[in-house]
């Protein structure tokens, strides 16, 4: 089972080796991990994506709150979210074959950041299924692909907010922010066939 854990964290060092040592300890792999700054000050997000056990997530869930420097942790697997990933792809790139990697670029809605003599570099934020898809086609011409870089997953959960989120929003716990037009429902009207 994936286990995809949110985690706000004080911005001191030593934080992201104690969580690193968490895992080492279960002897948990960590399938991707995110930290940046978050909306509340002094406090950065953490986002990490494990497979394990649904025991075994709610003992991570219950050992990364008790780590020094952790404010709050949550395991947003199971409720509806939107997951985005960034990738950087450098592609080999002869006035020859230019043209088609830009057409292909087009088809998966990606952009070029970079352009030089020998290569570009294609820029792509999406689901990893469709960061997976063009790797995948741009690997069918050997050599093409020089670099690959790529963000962890980001996630973050619709609708329902944690206490920190209400708070901000003048809202109680007890109160739910009321939200008119689901955005994500807006887009999807907007743009035919595009769920992602």
């Amino acid at each position: 089972m994936l286990h995809t854990f949110v985690a706000y964290v004080e911005d001191l060092p030593g934080v992201l080796t104690r969580v690193a040592s968490l895992f080492r300890r279960l002897n948990i792999n960590i399938n991707s991990l995110t930290v940046g700054r978050s909306e509340r000050p002094g406090l950065s997000r953490l986002t990490l994506v494990c497979e394990a056990s649904a025991q075994a997530g709610d003992r991570i869930r219950a050992n990364l709150f008790k780590l020094e420097n952790v404010v709050d942790v949550d395991d947003i697997a199971k409720d509806p979210a939107v997951t985005r990933e960034l990738a950087l792809i450098k592609v080999a790139a002869t006035p020859r074959n230019r043209s088609q990697i830009f057409d292909l670029v087009e088809v998966f809605r990606a952009r070029i950041v970079d352009l030089t003599s020998e290569s570009l570099m294609i820029e792509m934020t999406g689901v990893e299924s469709k960061i997976e898809g063009l790797i995948e086609v741009l690997r069918e011409d050997d050599g093409r692909i020089l670099e690959i870089c790529r963000s962890g997953k980001m996630t973050m959960r619709r609708g329902r907010h944690v206490s920190s989120v209400l708070k901000a929003m003048g809202a109680g716990p007890d109160e739910p922010a009321e939200v008119d037009v689901d955005p994500v429902e807006a887009l999807e009207e907007h743009v035919p066939g595009e769920s992602d």
